[in-house]
């Protein structure tokens, strides 16, 4: 029976709500909103300002390396850790060299390079220049530049020290044709730094064009697509710093977190906002004034809104449970931007709703009269109509999809590299052509010996000849020709015994000190060596390349294991104490181990949140369980097509690792959205309707709904394969592909099928359950639509007039 008015004491000023009723608390959310709308704009419009000016930018504390995000725990790690003798504490290093244009190295030429190192050294965070002396071919010469790890800094910081360095390449009286770079770690870490902002800002233009485009479409009016885009623009501005300063908390930030947390906010976000303004102007098309028709739609679609939001940010949250630390932290970014989107759509545009008024839809103005039946209307007939039908033949598309998967091989276990164009890349490849084949991203060995190798300089060849007899390797380079040029053991031995007095020789200067009998060749060769020996002289290490492949290829980091045990080998055989191998390969080997176990790990976590969320919203136990799997099919169906068109079609040797991570999340999570925004519209007309009506009046009330939020949350994330590097491609084309097949054949197809087939046993154990309305007359669907709201009269009539 309806409640009257009076039964239910409501007021714009703080009503007492019946406690049976379901909707309490997002009716009294509407009724804040609406009652609140321009304080609620002045404070989003306040609060973001004071973020974005107090707060760090998430540019300045990204990491850009995979293998930043390993546990101390991995090999590759421990062998890292090794390396510490030779390096400075605490400092990070970045490879500055010189060439000339096809000649040798001038006297004019070694004036100007002496200095440049000079005035390097005098840029802030630069602690040292190691100078490295001249390659073999004598055309080009370089050094280590240190900088100071010590002290606090952002990667705005660092990103200010390198560009000081390589302003000092071009100052005057430096010869025409000597041309200088910056290489290495540091360099080309603030490289990638810079191109993957560019690519953030490219990808938010295009986004923003994207989805205006689309909902100018959809709405086609004026003001609706400005209206559903605001809020998650204003929550995208807030929440980058507030993740940045999650950090402080132990989250991490990667390159691919400012990316992803455009589109997802975006994408989301939008979605969420379209919920909220369908049902409003289906409101007002029934004759509601503004203010209850936005009142209304929140306390209806909020709680579908908030556990859509729900179940995307604990999927996110889910994740913290990782040990790389690339999933740990992008999770709860990401989730911190998704609640704020979430918080900005269920206050903030309903205070524009109110505000604006019908003026959103102009110039189509909602007006009073039935909703027309359009094509998921026809669609929704026909599916309840022959729902098994629907349902078997869509799991053999989808089963068919799925099989493509067992061709899954990864890929992508390196870091990204810097642009061609890039300095640092540029640089690179004067190492490439000018010195050892190992120069290029080498692998390195290390070996800790019980005693310094002064007093055995045979260890250096036996090492080095063991490593180069064990058939994993194809090149490798040590103390003994740093530059390309090969000096005896005996040699080496007899510089340090007249150089050690002049202390360690990272430390010596360009020219040879005092009256030491020692060429420029050997004076050269043992300052060189001070990367390949440590002062104390017991850790020694050699670079290498590989007979798998380069060091950022997946075959090199599938030969890891076999690399690992020839290393032992030689440690055993010259008595280290310790050894170790590091590098791109044995980072991404360690990072590809990693990352599958933590997919294991996360899986059942994921499916278990979502089960109770469902659980909870729907008031079920078996629609939870279906539902799952529908997205779990979805998920390997969407794989599987990435498989086919990365590499069955496309011909790669893999797709990149973290693909398969991101599908299972972001699919299971988005995917769940538009479950419970269907699911929960035909719960709500399976009150009042046989379910066969009940799914038809749904799927065409939220066929549009669901699907132009496909659209626009596949749009964005497709926009990253015309913005991003490979990896970010790959991401993007994975995970649009994936919310299309969800969107367009589980969403709106197989599962109102499955509900068909269940009946009213979906929503076991409630009282909905029990309600038997397959006897029932069908009511027209606009009087079954006035019917079902009735009961919500009381809670949103207070507010008829308080816009227009």
């Amino acid at each position: 029976m309806r409640p009257s008015p009076a039964a239910v004491p409501l007021s714009l000023g703080g009503p007492t709500l019946d406690p049976l009723e379901e909707h309490r608390l997002f009716a009294a959310l509407g009724r804040f909103t609406v009652r609140y709308r321009w304080p609620i704009i002045v404070a989003w419009v306040i609060v973001t300002v004071i973020l974005v000016l107090f707060l760090p930018s998430l540019s300045s504390v990204e990491k850009s390396s995979n293998s930043d995000f390993l546990p101390s725990s991995s090999a590759s790690v421990k062998a890292g850790q090794l390396a510490a003798p030779l390096q400075a504490k605490h400092n990070t290093q970045a490879t500055y060299v010189a060439v000339t244009n096809g000649h040798s190295l001038s006297p004019a030429d070694a004036v100007s390079i002496d200095r440049v190192e000079r005035a390097i050294r005098s840029v802030p965070r630069v602690t040292s220049v190691i100078d490295q002396g001249v390659s073999a071919d004598g055309r080009a010469r370089k050094a280590i530049v240190e900088f100071d790890g010590r002290r606090p800094a952002t990667n705005r910081d660092t990103a200010r020290a390198v560009a000081q360095v390589r302003a000092e390449f071009r100052s005057p009286g430096t010869p025409a044709d000597l041309v200088m770079h910056l290489t290495g770690g540091v360099a080309q870490s603030v490289d990638q730094q810079n191109q993957s902002g560019q690519t953030q800002t490219l990808t938010e233009v295009l986004s923003l064009l994207f989805i205006l485009a689309l909902l100018f479409l959809t709405f086609r009016a004026l003001l609706a697509p400005f209206v559903a885009l605001l809020p998650s623009v204003v929550a995208l501005l807030a929440a980058g710093p507030l993740v940045a300063e999650s950090t402080h908390i132990g989250v991490q930030v990667s390159d691919l977190t400012p990316i992803l947390l455009t589109v997802v906010m975006l994408g989301a976000g939008t979605d969420y906002g379209l919920f909220l303004i369908f049902r409003v102007r289906e409101e007002l098309r029934r004759g509601r004034p503004v203010g209850e028709a936005v009142a209304f739609s929140l306390c209806k679609v909020g709680e579908s809104i908030t556990f859509s939001g729900f179940t995307v940010i604990a999927a996110l949250a889910a994740v913290v449970v990782a040990t790389f630390g690339l999933y740990r932290g992008l999770g709860p970014g990401l989730a911190i931007g998704i609640a704020v989107a979430l918080l900005a759509n269920l206050t903030l545009l309903p205070a524009l709703l109110a505000v604006l008024g019908r003026s959103v839809f102009w110039p189509r103005v909602p007006k009073v009269g039935p909703a027309r039946h359009g094509t998921w209307g026809r669609i929704a007939g026909k599916v309840v109509a022959r729902p098994l039908t629907t349902l078997l033949v869509g799991l053999v598309f989808f089963g068919g999809l799925a099989v493509s998967m067992l061709a899954y091989a990864p890929t992508g276990f390196g870091d990204q590299p810097p642009s061609a164009t890039s300095d640092s890349a540029r640089g690179q490849a004067v190492l490439d052509a000018n010195y050892p084949s190992t120069e290029a991203n080498p692998t390195t060995i290390l070996f800790r010996l019980p005693t310094s190798v002064w007093a055995h300089p045979d260890t250096l060849i036996s090492a080095q000849l063991g490593l180069e007899r064990s058939g994993v390797f194809r090149a490798v380079s040590g103390a003994l020709d740093p530059n390309g040029t090969m000096a005896s053991p005996e040699a080496l031995a007899r510089a340090h015994g007249l150089l050690a007095r002049y202390g360690p020789a990272a430390n010596l200067p360009p020219s040879t000190p005092g009256r030491v009998a020692l060429s420029p060749a050997e004076y050269d060769a043992y300052r060189a060596a001070a990367l390949f020996i440590s002062a104390d002289g017991r850790t020694i290490r050699y670079d290498a390349t590989l007979q798998a492949g380069p060091s950022t290829s997946t075959a090199a980091a599938r030969a890891i294991p076999d690399i690992r045990a020839a290393v032992a080998g030689v440690a055993t055989s010259i008595g280290a104490t310790a050894n170790g191998v590091a590098g791109y390969a044995p980072a991404a080997a360690d990072v590809g181990t990693i990352a599958s176990q933590d997919l294991v790990k996360i899986l059942p976590i994921v499916l278990l949140v979502l089960a109770l969320l469902l659980a909870i919203v729907l008031r079920s136990l078996v629609a939870p369980l279906y539902l799952v799997i529908s997205v779990g099919l979805s998920y390997l169906a969407s794989l599987g097509l990435a498989v086919l068109v990365f590499e069955l079609v496309g011909g790669q040797d893999g797709i990149n690792f973290v693909l398969p991570f991101f599908m299972f999340v972001f699919i299971m999570a988005l995917g769940q959205d538009y479950n419970i925004l269907v699911m929960t519209r035909i719960r709500e007309e399976a009150h009042h309707a046989p379910i066969r009506v009940a799914v038809r009046r749904a799927v065409e009330a939220t066929g549009t709904t669901v699907t132009s939020a496909g659209l626009i949350l596949a749009g964005t994330f497709g926009v990253l394969t015309a913005t991003g590097n490979t990896q970010v491609k790959e991401i993007g084309l994975g995970l649009a592909a994936g919310i299309l097949l969800d969107t367009f054949f589980v969403r709106t197809l197989l599962v109102p099928s499955v509900v068909v087939l269940l009946g009213r046993w979906n929503w076991w154990p409630s009282a909905l359950s029990r309600e038997d309305h397959s006897h029932d007359p069908v009511i027209p669907d606009d009087a079954v639509a006035d019917g079902v709201h009735e009961d919500l009269e009381p809670l949103v009539r207070p507010l008829a007039g308080t816009s227009r």
